[in-house]
């Protein structure tokens, strides 16, 4: 009994980083919105939309929606494979965009 005690929380270890990478947050958007690697051209988000421009309308979209506006982004300027729906990279892309509508209302 003794060791499987410290084998299960070495496992619960081990797991805990690989749980928290998937769990959608601002900060993970922010990464993806200036990384040059969801597309192929050497461009990011955030060449088009520097400081945000052009995403102040984002909160009349809901979430599925402004998800597949990012993948028509991802796809066509970035020129870049589409994100899951479901995948928490994409979440997270929604989240941090949505941070622009705030800031250009205060």
């Amino acid at each position: 009994m003794k060791q499987r005690i410290p084998t299960f929380f070495a496992l619960v270890a081990l797991a805990a980083p690989a749980i928290a990478i998937d769990v959608p947050s601002v900060e993970r958007g922010k990464e993806l919105f200036t990384s040059t690697q969801l597309g192929t051209n050497g461009t990011s988000c955030a060449s088009c939309h520097q400081d945000g421009k052009g995403l102040e309308g984002v909160g009349g979209y809901d979430d599925a929606q402004l998800g597949r506006t990012v993948n028509q982004c991802i796809t066509k300027p970035l020129k870049g494979k589409t994100l899951d729906p479901a995948s928490s990279d994409l979440k997270s892309l929604v989240m941090y965009l949505k941070t622009f509508e705030h800031s250009h209302h205060e």
